[in-house]
């Protein structure tokens, strides 16, 4: 039996208005995350998987169903989601990973500018990344559904992902309907960047 569970939040749902709604929050969480834990489990089980790994699993997840695919990846790029958003956020990224972003993007607003071109450029549903290369680097990639940089779809665009910005309509249609650009221009004011930091730190951990 495995053993996900869905996450609880370190906020409240209407803590992070009004860049996110409280309605958005409870049926993002409670509904859609929720679902994919669930429908995790319930595939893991029937392929008999009793690997509880995670960051395993994705990185060959071209062993595994779709189901695990699909509902592994969304787990993961939503807990990761909601580590990374704060009602109190730290706006601008510091220390090692501040130097990083000025070495591969210029400054920060030419890493937020190039996301958001990502996440325009991104058809239907999705995810925009800023993610740690296996090589050290730092990379900016869209995927599809609920995949990410860690899994072993591809040769390229392949790391550990530090940031994720959901790009599905769930993540944000009943505030912005229409308007993916709005949502992606909010988003920065509710990231916290010492998460981000950390996650930074975590990946260049993993890196051999």
């Amino acid at each position: 039996m495995n053993s996900f569970t869905l996450p609880e939040l370190s906020y409240a749902y209407d803590a992070l208005e009004p860049f996110i709604d409280k309605e958005t929050m409870t049926i993002h969480h409670q509904k859609h995350h929720k679902a994919y834990v669930d429908n995790l489990i319930a595939a893991l089980d029937q392929a008999g998987e009793t690997d509880s790994d995670l960051d395993s699993l994705l990185q060959r997840i071209s062993e595994y169903s779709p189901a695990i695919r699909n509902n592994g990846g969304g787990h993961y790029n939503h807990s990761l989601f909601w580590e990374t958003l704060s009602p109190q956020p730290k706006l601008n990224p510091e220390g090692k990973l501040g130097e990083a972003i000025t070495t591969a993007f210029g400054n920060l607003e030419n890493l937020k500018a190039e996301m958001k071109k990502s996440g325009l450029g991104q058809f239907g549903s999705g995810w925009v990344w800023l993610y740690v290369k296996f090589s050290g680097s730092l990379a900016i990639s869209s995927t599809p559904n609920q995949d990410n940089p860690m899994m072993d779809l591809q040769s390229a665009n392949r790391g550990f992902p530090i940031l994720g910005i959901d790009v599905w309509e769930h993540a944000y249609y009943l505030a912005y309907q229409n308007k993916r650009a709005d949502y992606l221009d909010s988003f920065w004011s509710v990231l916290d960047w010492s998460s981000v930091e950390k996650k930074y730190e975590e990946a260049l951990s993993k890196i051999k």
